[in-house]
């Protein structure tokens, strides 16, 4: 395990005096100099520590695959790969960086410029110079060809995160002197061979590389070499973990490095174990099913597909409620067992649903066996860039402390078969969260994979070792959708097994899905399927089927029928259909829309039974928010009871997903049909009583009422801020399929029937047959045709960035991530390389009196509210915590550039100084919002006022 540690501390003791001063230290602490010598031997020692008990099986396999000596030589590759990683420092251009390691490196012939007489140097950064060393190496030594030399010594090239372009090495190529100083070139050359020629030997590649000439190393596998060198050199170059200066006492290396690896005690991955044929058992024991529940066909059959396949991609396709998540977790189990994934990543719409789902999957990771009695702790990461405010997650982080103390869970584990979970210290950097074993977090983080940015290869790394779930898949643009068909090509190459599900999902998308997958361009067969719920399986290289699955016989009648957009006449039909109480859900498609309904319905049916929801909150009360739903409207035994008398609420496409609400009638403005399918998936959701008796009589038969239109129009016409939303198009089809249902005279033929209709629907919606009454064709087609521009445009512009399609084995990654974003993070600016969308504008809101004193806003939880902020000073951590969680994104107004710029101009005005301070972590670089006593303010020409219950309002100031 420790090999490489020793081998090269061993040949290191006969190096020459030439190649002793290469790696000589300097001894003053502000230069953060390693014993360069040892620093490779660490890192090699480390990269073999990660392979033997940190990478999972799925990893090693993708690497091992294409090596003739299968596992043995990819271990060998792995740990040679980052012992040469800074083979690069081994030249003039990094040596003359300090005058006194140059100094001794002139004294045994190596001769080299000031370093103010090298003004070209950052043409040669170490690993673009390691990486050119390393080829030549290969070439001469070994005999290798030119092209094939680059897939190995591209790993060396790209550990900083950025591989290097061709460009790059012909610039590098031109000034040979960077590399060796034409005086002293033939002692360079004899140092650098022979410092690679030891650590060839060292580990073990001497003797295999003349048979590795051969190999075509697939771009897989040299990025998650390159992203395991990465992980290796960050520990290995971790002060803490290993010293810099080695005092006689210290023990030795070998020993050293144990110490290391047991002090980050890095948790092992996930070994998952075969779930057993009873399938009602397994379901049982990993979730929270209610008394006397039965799993359902979709779920079995789920199970028994994946445990008859080999482990590729699984898309459940099945109405709202019928527990697809609970499925995906357990064909994750199944997927696991047979391809050695280490851990699942659920890749969600938005921070708010990956909360609501980081609360599930901790559940069934407490019931989740691992094949191992000695387990320890699992890895987990709530993976967006508010996690830091999630109660569950920080409670992760305690348990870490815990751990990293001795001390054990309070729970006893009687077959030693689940673990510990923890959010482990060392992989909550800004890079590194994602390597944790088990994730949940928004689809960003995974489109983040097809994305040109640096240390890519840290993500590629991160996801190919897991199963990856994929919820909401509808939820996605033509924008998002170009990202999501590249990393599912991706993921389809490293063998990684993914479960894609949808309650709505056009034919057209799902032949997309399996054709990115799978490679092949052959999945029409998968298109043409009618089926629902529906289950289709693909294989990497082609294989796929489809499987109809039984309905579970939970089934909802809808009648729809158009009510025209007008307040007055909303809140008469409100009046009339709340007589005897009840529950409503009217969903609007743009806050401003959710805010004007909700103020004029309160003036009709009382203050206290009308309430709102929608993003315009602050991250506090937008989570008391969806908790509030939930409680009320949730299924029984939520926690709450249902309102009493009749209660409204108005909400945009927040209800639409991920909450588990229940409503007696619904209200919702024209929206694609699969957006407007999963918000009838609110009606009548649970069960109320024998036969839903305590329905109020007249609301016993599940509606929708569809508004947001004008419907006397020929074709109808959407109101503009839908249109602002949605295409056009995708709306009129919606209306046009819709139309008989809208415009039928008898019961029977308004009734949407619920699970059977809903693909015939989604399909008629989203395929190409002509829709409607004649008399809209000819709208249709003008729509269809700026439609096409739209999705189009939107393709071409996802193109600016996304990462290239998997190139042919042997295909060094050479430019790789050339001309790419630089840094992605979970930020603003990071999202909107991904989505189709400006960069929103996210503050942090507090309170300003008039006698000037800061203050948290007054209506938070006990111990939260109407704290005094100093603004001398940093606040504590734990107020800094409090205003971290009182962000707030402003809405699309603020997107617009010009408005933008002056926001930001004026926000910069009010910043805070002692906030900006590094130990001030919650808050330094934020802008800070600050609203008056009575909650309002000014900002870059518009009037804002915030109300705890309403959220956010915007005006324009005349």
């Amino acid at each position: 395990m420790l090999d490489v540690v020793a081998g090269l501390a061993r040949l290191g003791s006969g190096l020459s005096e030439a190649a002793r001063q290469v790696w000589a230290k300097h001894d003053r602490d502000e230069d953060d100099w390693l014993q360069l010598w040892r620093h490779l031997a660490d890192s090699g020692a480390v990269a073999g520590l990660l392979w033997d008990e940190w990478l999972p099986a799925q990893v090693r396999d993708v690497i091992a695959v294409a090596l003739p000596g299968g596992a043995e030589d990819a271990r060998r590759l792995v740990v040679w790969s980052a012992a040469t990683h800074d083979i690069g420092k081994a030249t003039p251009a990094f040596a003359c960086q300090v005058e006194l390691l140059a100094n001794g490196m002139r004294g045994v012939g190596l001769d080299m410029p000031l370093r103010g007489q090298m003004d070209d140097r950052r043409l040669a950064p170490h690993g673009l110079a390691g990486m050119l060393l390393l080829h030549e190496w290969l070439m001469e030594r070994y005999g290798w060809r030119k092209r094939p030399a680059w897939q190995w010594a591209v790993v060396a090239g790209g550990h900083h995160g950025v591989p290097p372009s061709p460009s790059d090495i012909r610039e590098l190529a031109a000034r040979p002197r960077l590399l060796r100083a034409p005086d002293s070139a033939g002692a360079w050359r004899d140092v650098q061979w022979e410092l690679l020629d030891v650590c060839a030997g060292a580990c073990g590649v001497d003797e295999r590389l003349p048979e590795w000439r051969e190999v075509k190393l697939p771009q897989p596998a040299q990025a998650l070499l390159t992203g395991v060198v990465i992980v290796a050199d960050w520990i290995a170059s971790n002060a803490d973990l290993f010293p810099y200066v080695r005092k006689a006492r210290d023990s030795s290396d070998h020993e050293r490095v144990e110490a290391a690896w047991r002090g980050l005690a890095l948790p092992s991955p996930w070994q998952a174990v075969a779930p057993g044929s009873d399938l009602a058992e397994l379901f049982t024991s990993r979730f929270d099913l209610p008394a006397g529940a039965r799993i359902r066909p979709l779920q079995e059959q789920a199970v028994q597909v994946a445990g008859g396949m080999a482990p590729g991609l699984m898309i459940i396709e099945g109405p709202m409620g019928e527990g697809k998540t609970e499925a995906a977790l357990a064909v994750a189990e199944v997927f696991a067992s047979r391809s050695g994934a280490g851990g699942v990543f659920v890749a969600l719409p938005t921070m708010a649903t990956s909360n609501a789902m980081f609360s599930r999957v901790l559940r069934w990771l407490q019931r989740l066996p691992d094949a191992r009695t000695d387990v320890g702790a699992w890895s987990v990461q709530l993976a967006h860039s508010k996690a830091a405010l999630n109660e569950d997650f920080r409670a992760l982080t305690w348990a870490d402390l815990r751990a990293t103390r001795g001390v054990q869970s309070d729970e006893e584990d009687s077959d030693g078969a689940s673990a510990e979970l923890v959010a482990h210290q060392w992989l909550r950097g800004r890079k590194k969260g994602m390597l944790a074993s088990f994730g949940v977090g928004t689809i960003d983080q995974l489109l983040f994979m097809g994305l040109k940015s640096r240390h890519l290869a840290l993500r590629h790394l991160a996801l190919a070792g897991k199963v990856v779930i994929i919820d909401e898949a509808h939820a996605y643009d033509a924008y998002m959708n170009s990202y999501l068909d590249l990393v599912l090509s991706w993921l389809g190459a490293y063998g990684v097994p993914v479960v894609v599900l949808s309650a709505t999902l056009p034919s057209g998308r799902r032949r997309e899905l399996v054709d990115a997958y799978s490679g092949t361009g052959d999945a029409d067969a998968v298109g043409e399927a009618v089926g629902y719920p529906l289950i289709t399986v693909a294989a990497k290289g082609g294989g796929s089927s489809v499987h109809e699955v039984s309905a579970s016989g939970r089934r909802t009648e809808v009648q729809v029928e158009p009510l025209d957009d007008d307040l007055e006449l909303l809140a008469d039909r409100l009046d009339r259909e709340l007589a005897a109480g009840g529950c409503v859900l009217v969903v609007r498609n743009t806050v401003d829309r959710v805010l004007q309904t909700a103020a004029f319905l309160r003036g009709r049916l009382g203050e206290g039974n009308v309430s709102v929801a929608h993003a315009r909150f602050l991250d506090l009360d937008r989570m008391r928010k969806d908790a509030d739903l939930v409680e009320r409207f949730g299924p029984p035994g939520a926690g709450g009871d249902r309102p009493d008398g009749p209660h409204v609420v108005v909400a945009t496409q927040v209800a639409e997903q991920s909450l588990d609400i229940d409503f007696d009638l619904l209200v919702s403005d024209l929206c694609p049909v699969d957006l407007l399918l999963q918000r009838m998936g609110r009606l009548h959701r649970h069960q109320r009583g024998e036969g839903q008796c305590d329905r109020p009589e007249r609301l016993r038969q599940a509606r929708c009422l569809v508004t947001g239109a004008d419907w006397s129009t020929a074709p109808v016409e959407p109101v503009a801020g839908s249109q602002r939303v949605y295409q056009r198009y995708v709306l009129l089809r919606t209306a046009a399929v819709l139309w008989p249902y809208l415009t039928g005279a008898a019961p029977a033929e308004r009734t949407v029937r619920l699970p059977e209709e809903i693909s015939p629907l989604v399909q008629s919606v989203y395929g190409s047959a002509a829709v409607g009454p004649q008399s809209w064709q000819r709208d249709l087609d003008a729509a269809r045709a700026q439609y096409r521009v739209y999705i189009e445009k939107q393709r071409k512009k996802a193109e600016s960035f996304r990462l290239a399609a998997v190139g042919r084995d042997g295909s060094a990654l050479l430019g790789w991530i050339d001309a790419g974003v630089g840094d992605a993070d979970d930020t603003p600016a990071g999202r909107a390389q991904v989505r189709d969308g400006v960069e929103s504008l996210e503050v942090l809101v507090v309170q300003r009196l008039a006698d000037g004193t800061v203050r948290t806003v007054p209506w938070l939880d006990a111990g939260k509210a109407g704290c005094v902020l100093p603004t001398d000073a940093v606040p504590e951590p734990r107020l800094g915590r409090i205003v971290a969680a009182c962000g707030l994104r402003l809405p699309f107004q603020f997107t617009i550039p010009q408005i933008a710029e002056q926001a930001i101009a004026e926000l910069e005005e009010e910043v805070i100084s002692a906030w900006q301070f590094r130990d001030s972590s919650w808050l330094a670089g934020e802008l800070i919002l600050f609203l008056d006593e009575n909650c309002r303010t000014r900002l870059a020409g518009y009037e804002l006022s915030y109300h705890r219950d309403d959220g956010l309002e915007v005006t324009r100031v005349e």
